[in-house]
């Protein structure tokens, strides 16, 4: 008999699960939206602090730039995750 254990089956994608390919594209998709919706809502807390203080368009201005933070800081987080998770299923 031979030791060969035959064709190595290639490992799927990073952020692609061997069972789900579909699940995790939909995943990430829901990560844009996240960061879209982030920037919109704070650009609107934003705004409605201007019109309260009278500071237009400043707190406008901080409110993108804060959610456009916020969105990022997010990707990252579930990045790093996946990626961990990653490691940790094969082994390393």
């Amino acid at each position: 008999m031979s030791d060969d254990p035959g064709p190595r089956k290639e490992p799927p994608p990073f952020g692609q699960r061997e069972d789900d390919s579909a699940t995790a594209g939909a995943a990430y998709l829901g990560l844009g939206l996240q960061f879209g919706l982030a920037i919109i809502v704070f650009m609107f807390v934003g705004k409605w602090l201007d019109a309260r203080l009278g500071t237009s368009p400043w707190l406008l201005i901080i409110g993108v730039f804060t959610g456009a933070g916020a969105g990022f800081y997010s990707i990252y987080r579930r990045l790093m995750a996946d990626q961990k998770a990653e490691d940790a299923r094969r082994g390393k």
